[in-house]
């Protein structure tokens, strides 16, 4: 948090005049496909006179659009992302019987390497390509990016190929996304397009074996990434150590997996053969909830598919019944 000129521990110097406009007027701007929540991002900006909207007769500083349905018209330094959840875009449209259906949506793009109606696939791609040369990025994304077939292996192998990926930082369950629903943080940085293989091999780190949390009564906290954060080292990744959680994978070991799986797990799981040392009984009770409210969705979604809607799938209430 921010206090008299500190940020997290840390001085900082005061921003000038200049600064301080530059920060308002100049520095936040966006778009929203959802009606809705680009509202109340609009009144967010208002409130703190953000963007033209802190003049009531402005331009609004957030579009209302489709962030993936056409190439960016500029490039950006760095991307910190944690992408929409749903395996599937899609939109809904009133047939001429006045009833309503959902459509796969597709994005015909010259500058993806793959047509996709995943949304995180879709997101990578964009992401990408909004990247300079120099560019970074730190993106959540679920596990199926990681190990799924099909256009998920295509778009794996060219971000292998034209992005140096280095590093995978494996979350626990129900951080991100969806309760039940494994995510990641990966790591990559953009890289020239000379025909070139830029990524040469991954760092793991595994943060999910052995490790139980939850969003309430044992939530992520700073100590928990202390590791992960100090064996990172940014100004340079080839001094890494390798310890038990953190591990580095060659390129070539890599593309050689069957469908090029990013999905790699080493550390065993000790409450397969530990009974005695299991999580207390209230960890175990919300993980089997989040893993049921997943499997739900993911039921919800197929009949969504097969165009039975979503009450086909019902209803599940934690308490019973």
């Amino acid at each position: 948090m921010r206090e008299h000129g500190h940020w997290l521990g840390r001085d900082v110097a005061p921003l000038t005049r200049t600064q301080k406009q530059a920060l308002a007027r100049s520095t936040f701007r966006g778009n929203e496909i959802v009606p809705g929540t680009r509202r109340l991002c609009l009144m967010n900006l208002f409130l703190r006179a953000i963007g033209d909207m802190g003049d009531i007769d402005g331009e609004p500083a957030i579009a209302r659009s489709d962030a993936l349905i056409a190439e960016p018209g500029e490039r950006v330094h760095l991307v910190l992302a944690n992408p929409p959840f749903g395996k599937k875009s899609s939109m809904t449209i009133t047939n001429a019987e006045g009833e309503e259906d959902r459509e796969a949506l597709t994005y015909e793009r010259q500058d993806f390497w793959c047509t996709t109606s995943n949304k995180q696939l879709n997101f990578l791609q964009h992401i990408v390509s909004l990247l300079r040369t120099d560019g970074r990025a730190a993106v959540v994304l679920p596990d199926n990016v990681l190990f799924e077939g099909g256009a998920g292996e295509t778009i794996r192998r060219k971000w292998l190929e034209t992005c140096d990926v280095h590093t995978i930082l494996r979350l626990p369950t129900g951080l991100f996304y969806a309760q039940g629903v494994k995510a990641n943080v990966v790591f990559f940085d953009a890289a020239p397009r000379d025909g070139r293989v830029h990524t040469r091999g991954i760092w793991f780190y595994d943060l999910r074996t052995n490790q139980h949390f939850t969003l309430k009564t044992r939530p992520l906290k700073l100590a928990d990434l202390r590791d992960f954060v100090e064996g990172y080292r940014p100004q340079n990744r080839h001094a890494r150590q390798a310890g038990e959680r953190f591990r580095f994978d060659p390129d070539d070991e890599l593309v050689a997996r069957d469908k090029a799986s990013l999905d790699i797990f080493w550390l065993k799981d000790d409450s397969l053969d530990r009974l005695d040392d299991l999580p207390p009984p209230q960890v175990l009770q919300q993980e089997i909830v989040e893993h049921l409210e997943a499997a739900l969705a993911a039921f919800r979604d197929v009949s969504e598919a097969l165009g039975g809607g979503a009450q086909a799938a019902g209803s599940v209430s934690p308490g019973g019944g």
